[in-house]
Parts: C-alpha cells; structure tokens; sequence
C-alpha cells in the first residue's frame, strides 16, 4: 500500500511537471533503453523505451510506448482483429528498472547525442503524447509497436530519417522471426501457421528492439555517432533452454504417427474435421483482422477447409474432393520449399499425404462403401 502511494504521488508530481514542460539543463540526458526478452509471448521479442535524466529538475522518468490493458472489453477479439489500442505511459526510472531486474531480463542504455534544444524538443513531444489523443495508437505487429514508434519520434525530432535498419533485410520476417521461439515450440507452431504471406516478404521494416539497438550503434549525427555511452543496466540471464519431448515437433510427429497408425475411420475422421475447422478460421480471420500479417495464409492449402465436408459424402462426391486436396496439398508443398518453416509443417503434410491416399486406395477398391 505504501508503495502505492508512492507511486501515485510521483506520478501527480510528474504530471505538474510535465504539465509545465520545464526547460531541460545542459546536462540532461536522453537515452534508449533496449530490454531482453521473456517467458510471456508478449515478451517473446523485448522492449523499447525512452528514459529523460535530468538532476537539475529532479527528473527521470521512462516514456514506454508499449503499454495496454487486459481489461479492457473483448481484449482478445481486438488483439486479433488488429485494432486493439495500446498507449504511451510514463513511470520513475526506479520503477520500470526494478520490473526487469525482478524478471531477470536484460537491460541496455544507448545514451544519445543530441544538442539541448533537441533533448528539450523530444521531451516536450513525449509530454504532448502523453496528454493528448496521440496518448493512444492501434498496435500493428511489424508496422507500429513500441519500438517504431520511438523510431519515428527521434526521427521526428531530429528532423531527419536517421535511424535506419542496419541489419539483414534480405532474409524474411518469418525468418528474422524464427529465432525468438526456439525454446517456445507451440509459440513457434501457432505463430508460422497463422501467419499467412506477408511475413514472407523481405524484413526492410525496423521493428524488433534489438534491430534498433544495432542501428543506433551505427547511427552518425553531423559526423559523430549518435551514441554517446552504452552500458548493461540490468545484467538478466539468458532463457533456460533445454530440450522437452513434449515440447518438440517430435511430440507432434507422434501423436498425428499414431492418428494414421490407428487407421480408425472415427478417428481419422475427427482428425480431418478438426484441421478443417482450423483452415476455416484461418481464411476468416485473414478477413476479419487488420493485421496484414494474417492475410493470403497459404497454410489453408494444408489445413484445408474443405476437411469439413469430407466425412460427409460418397462416391465421386468423395473421390473428387480427394483428389481436389491432393492437388492442393502438392501445391503446399511446392510453396513451403525454401520456407523457414517447412521442418515444422513436414510432419502435417505427410500425415494429410498418407491419409488422403489411403482414402483413394479404398475408394478404388470399393467406391460405393465410402462416406
């Protein structure tokens, strides 16, 4: 409770003083803090945030442009259609360090070099977001998070587009992407399939905190570099690594290995209904969302939608939409070839593969008994 009320009457006291924007000292700072990554998956990638130093005023405070709110009604039906609001918040420099050191997570500080009146031009930016209907940004996974939109903001006030990807851009989203979930596999598995092509396109983007973090060590201003100082605040460890057997593809290979070794018609039935029911999301929620990233998702040619209405006919009915998902399925995985992806799918397709042609199989041995 006391540290409640502390945080409270920091927080009122910040507001007067933001409220008044105070001129900045010569000796005021502004840096970029670029924290490590976590367990949850929304910290499967880190953070971005800004801290303003300033002793002369008694300031130092941490712009965090990553904030949202889990109570806020249908949280995850607007995270999913793409318009869930995230919002700018500000906190004491004590508060926000104390959050990562508990959590064990790195954090690193770029302190940039940039004249007073620039330092007092970002601040006075930040303070307007704060305070205003800027407050509030819908969130896009690649094109607007917490570290574009402390790129834009320093590009702004610089006056030029200075920060720029240093990193490869010629390897995929998908693949920049992959790394991070390495010892998260079902993270791993949902992300690639309900991600559809886009992610697939080259990453030019500047998006990921430790991409902004490579860039401002190479970033120069009028010659110099535009980092001054860069030191580890929060040492933090690496992610436990280790391997699980239920957490490997090699689980799932198992499990759909005992699906087709059963050869139940129930089973491989339920089986077919369920992934069908799946690429059936997967084509709505391409349409529903303003994610970008959820459109054109080819991952449909393999959880195929038409699984759905299999179980349901005969005849050349059956035989026909065997064949149609087949062809779809060798269309796959003409597509997946190259993919960062295709290990992981290799288990579904074989699967999809081996329970298709068996269904052909039977039908050519007694096309009037299959429904």
């Amino acid at each position: 409770m006391k540290k409640l009320l502390l945080s409270l009457l920091f927080l009122f006291f910040q507001f007067l003083s933001f409220a008044q924007n105070p001129p900045l000292s010569e000796n005021a700072s502004v840096s970029i803090f670029t924290c490590g990554r976590g367990n949850e998956l929304y910290t499967t990638f880190g953070h971005t945030a800004i801290r303003i130093k300033d002793d002369a005023n008694n300031l130092d405070v941490v712009y965090n442009y990553g904030a949202f709110d889990f109570r806020a009604p249908n949280f995850y039906l607007k995270f999913v259609k793409g318009d869930l609001q995230y919002f700018i918040n500000a906190t004491s420099y004590e508060d926000f360090i104390v959050e990562y050191y508990n959590e064990n997570r790195e954090v690193v500080e770029q302190t940039l070099n940039l004249p007073r009146i620039k330092k007092q031009e970002l601040f006075e930016k930040l303070n307007a977001s704060l305070f205003s209907e800027e407050r509030n940004y819908t969130y896009k996974f690649i094109d607007k998070n917490c570290t574009t939109m402390v790129v834009d903001k320093v590009n702004e006030t610089i006056g030029t587009d200075l920060i720029k990807k240093v990193d490869d851009t010629t390897i995929s989203y998908r693949a920049l992407l992959y790394p991070f979930f390495e010892n998260h596999f079902y993270y791993k598995l949902g992300i690639n399939i309900i991600f559809g092509a886009k992610t697939d396109s080259k990453a030019e983007q500047l998006f990921l905190p430790v991409e902004l973090m490579h860039s401002l060590d190479k970033a120069v201003v009028n010659g110099k570099p535009l980092i001054t100082k860069k030191e580890v605040i929060v040492k933090g460890s690496p992610l436990e690594s280790g391997f699980s057997f239920m957490n490997s593809i090699y689980f799932i290979a198992l499990l759909l290995l005992i699906i087709v070794a059963i050869n139940k018609r129930v089973v491989t039935f339920t089986y077919i209904f369920i992934i069908g029911l799946l690429g059936l999301f997967f084509c709505l929620v391409g349409l529903y969302s303003l994610h970008e990233e959820l459109l054109w998702n080819y991952n449909a040619l393999l959880f195929n939608p038409l699984f759905l209405i299999l179980p349901f006919l005969s005849g050349k009915w059956f035989k026909n939409l065997l064949l149609v998902s087949t062809v779809m399925l060798l269309i796959y995985f003409g597509v997946m070839i190259g993919k960062p992806h295709f290990v992981l799918m290799l288990p579904f397709m074989f699967a999809h593969g081996f329970i298709l042609l068996r269904f052909l199989r039977e039908y050519k041995k007694a096309p009037n008994l299959i429904n």
